[in-house]
């Protein structure tokens, strides 16, 4: 018989699923710089379609096996270079994974105390 194993402090996490996927927001002011970062960071296959469906079938494809971690470092600069509509698509594809994920998905959109007013206002503009 082993002994109890010590119980570790409440900070110090063992996970067995995925690593959180992170997306530099600075890497991603266009559309087609966003699924090269993404593609990097989920690890998607070179025939990765570089599209919107494409990546919502990633999506689906990544929240099947467990729930996905994707965390935007710098999103005051997410798409920034592209028309609003295009933070909408992105919303919408998110929200349209998460629903259908069968462990779930989460997104996590960190930036600096100076963004965080404008970029919420940015990302409540957006949602669908």
């Amino acid at each position: 018989m082993t002994p109890a194993a010590r119980p570790l402090p409440r900070w110090l996490t063992v996970s067995t699923g995925s690593a959180p996927a992170v997306v530099d927001g600075r890497a991603c002011p266009t559309r087609a710089a966003f699924f090269q970062e993404v593609a990097r960071a989920l690890g998607l296959p070179a025939y990765f379609g570089h599209n919107w469906d494409a990546f919502a079938d990633s999506l689906r494809d990544a929240t099947s096996t467990g729930t996905l971690v994707l965390t935007v470092e710098h999103a005051e600069d997410l798409l920034g270079a592209e028309p609003p509509g295009q933070l909408t698509t992105l919303l919408a594809v998110l929200a349209e994974a998460d629903e259908a994920a069968e462990a779930g998905l989460a997104v996590i959109m960190r930036t600096d105390p100076a963004h965080e007013a404008a970029l919420r206002e940015r990302l409540a503009a957006a949602l669908p």
